[in-house]
C-alpha cells in the first residue's frame, strides 16, 4: 500500500505508450480527487504528451500499463527513478478513451494501491 496521510496529495504518474487511451483514462479518474493528483505521458515518439525528466521528479509513484513501459522508462531516466516506486497494472493496449471496462479494470487494480481511491 503506498497511501501515507502525511504526504497528500499523492502525486500519481501514468504512463501508456500514446498517451491517448490508457494512461489518459487514469489520470481523468482522478480529477477533483481531495487526495491524489494525477497526470500521464506516453514513451513512443508520437505520444499525445511524451515523458520527460521533470514528469517523473514530479510524482511520488508511476504506474506503467505494461512491462515494457517500465523497462523503457528504466532505459532512458535510469537517475531520475531512484527511489520512485514503478507498478505495472499489466492493462493491454486495447481499449478506448474512457471505454468502461478500462475505468472498471484501473479502479481493480488500483485500489490495492490507492485505498482512498
Amino acid at each position: 500500500m503506498l497511501d501515507s496521510p502525511t504526504t497528500e496529495p499523492r502525486q500519481l504518474l501514468f504512463i501508456c505508450s500514446q498517451n491517448r487511451w490508457r494512461s489518459l483514462t487514469a489520470e481523468r479518474l482522478f480529477d477533483g480527487h481531495p487526495h491524489y493528483e494525477a497526470r500521464s505521458a506516453g514513451t513512443e515518439p508520437g505520444a499525445r504528451v511524451r515523458v520527460q525528466a521533470g514528469h517523473l521528479g514530479w510524482a511520488d509513484v508511476i504506474f506503467v500499463m505494461e512491462r515494457r513501459h517500465a523497462e523503457l522508462l528504466r532505459a532512458k531516466f535510469g537517475a531520475e527513478l531512484a527511489g520512485k516506486p514503478i507498478i505495472n497494472l499489466r492493462i493491454p493496449d486495447k481499449f478506448q478513451f474512457l471505454a468502461p471496462l478500462l475505468v472498471e479494470l484501473l479502479r481493480e487494480r488500483l485500489r490495492e494501491h490507492l485505498p482512498r481511491l
